[in-house]
């Protein structure tokens, strides 16, 4: 596979197989992101990888937190508190068209509710990992948090695996930090679904707009 059809192969898929994913080929994955640069080689990330009974029941209490209208309390603040434009626009055309490829409409707010309560549940991919940073880290270790992140999605992508990076899998970061035995001052900085994607599936065949990159690129020769 060219490296270009790899990076435009990459998407966030959010139905998948029932279908369990080889170990080898997560090891093979995370061996291959760990060659992600970082600021001065810190390679401040951490990784716990969840399948089985362990995800099943890390699942249910997200889900169930989410459900009883629990307020989520994210590690970090990820999202603007006042969004501008042109981000406002590009953020509500997003959910506008997932709900119109699943033809949910605006009126419809359990189909909306249940369709965001997957999240929780990594959309029922076999695997999730949760990816975790050092209390001591400073906004650098965050960008070198991107660039782990990406490797990791192009390394399944490379090994005919779907993914979807997920921040609502970082909500409720006690449940997490709980069921896995983290260190609680850690950051959650967010989930992944991983698994074979189901490409029959209607949600699958989403996708979001990108700007061409004369959009917001400037040339100074």
């Amino acid at each position: 596979m060219q490296f270009s059809e790899t990076i435009l192969k990459r998407k966030s898929t959010r139905a998948f197989l029932n279908k369990s994913v080889e170990p080898e080929k997560i090891q093979q994955i995370l061996d291959l992101a760990r060659h992600a640069p970082s600021g001065v080689n810190t390679q401040p990330w951490q990784v716990a990888v969840v399948s089985g009974a362990a995800k099943k029941q890390l699942d249910q209490k997200l889900e169930q937190a989410f459900r009883s209208g629990s307020k989520s309390n994210m590690d970090y603040q990820y999202y603007p508190t006042r969004w501008k434009e042109p981000f406002k626009s590009r953020r509500k055309a997003c959910g506008l068209k997932m709900y119109a490829t699943l033809d949910i409409s605006r009126e419809d707010k359990q189909r909306q509710r249940d369709q965001w309560a997957a999240n929780y549940r990594a959309f029922d991919a076999p695997v999730v990992l949760f990816f975790f940073l050092d209390e001591s880290a400073e906004k650098g270790s965050f960008l070198d948090y991107g660039m782990f992140l990406q490797s990791v999605m192009l390394a399944a992508v490379a090994q005919g695996l779907a993914t979807c990076p997920q921040a609502a899998l970082a909500e409720y970061p006690q449940i997490v930090k709980t069921e896995l035995d983290q260190d609680e001052n850690s950051f959650l900085i967010c989930g992944m679904a991983l698994g074979y994607e189901d490409c029959d599936a209607l949600i699958n065949s989403y996708r979001t707009d990108r700007e061409e990159y004369s959009s917001f690129t400037r040339f100074f020769d």
